[in-house]
């Protein structure tokens, strides 16, 4: 049987298409089996979001300028999570460009009461920890229901991931630098995509920092 391969996702080649008054989005990936995205989000300076519920959750990284709820401010390099049931508006006084994982949707919504609320993660407070020769990570949130999790990931240049299957899939944006698969080179601002059962070995020759959404784990190969 032949092995699954990682997926690379061209941000650039993507459309941006109208979301509300003076928000649009592109849609990076998709999954209609279990409802989730990844979405690239540009509020332009003074955009806003009319309070809504979560039905799902989703996890965000800012890439530019900073969004804000009635629970606090995501500022660039930073990461946000809107719980299942949240409920919250959102408002962009300087403009913001935005990565959202989504599981699930929104619906309107008029009353925050009992809704848990969302959280802020500043990455400069998280410490990096050592995974492997060449390769460090920031934990940033974790499910252990659905085992999913964020991880921040720091390639050294020549760093290496030796040869491994995903049980569950993977998620990549590439923050700085680049690394490669044998799918080819994911370079900053794109993403990768290694679904269930993909097969590969990773490497950076020039050192990367990359955003991981993580379902399941993996499995090393001989």
């Amino acid at each position: 049987m032949a092995e699954v391969s990682s997926q690379i996702i061209r941000v650039n080649e993507i459309e941006w298409s109208p979301m509300v008054p003076m928000v649009q989005a592109k849609v990076l990936w998709s999954d209609p089996a279990t409802k989730r995205r990844a979405q690239l989000t540009r509020f332009e300076p003074g955009a806003t979001l009319p309070m809504h519920r979560h039905v799902g959750d989703e996890l965000l990284y800012v890439i530019e300028g900073a969004i804000s709820d009635e629970h606090g401010t995501t500022t660039s390099g930073n990461v946000g999570y809107r719980p299942d049931g949240c409920v919250h508006s959102v408002s962009c006084k300087n403009g913001a460009t935005v990565l959202a994982i989504v599981s699930g949707g929104v619906e309107p919504a008029t009353d925050r009461a009992g809704a848990p609320p969302s959280q802020n993660f500043n990455l400069s407070e998280i410490p990096w920890t050592e995974a492997m020769a060449g390769v460090q990570q920031k934990p940033i949130w974790q499910d252990k229901e659905t085992k999913r999790r964020a991880v921040f990931v720091r390639f050294a240049p020549g760093a290496q991931l030796p040869r491994h299957k995903h049980v569950g899939d993977e998620l990549i944006f590439v923050i700085e630098g680049s690394n490669a698969d044998e799918s080819g080179e994911v370079v900053a601002g794109n993403m990768n995509y290694r679904p269930n059962g993909c097969v590969h070995s990773v490497s950076t020759k020039n050192g990367a920092t990359v955003l991981a959404v993580v379902t399941g784990g993996v499995e090393m190969m001989k």
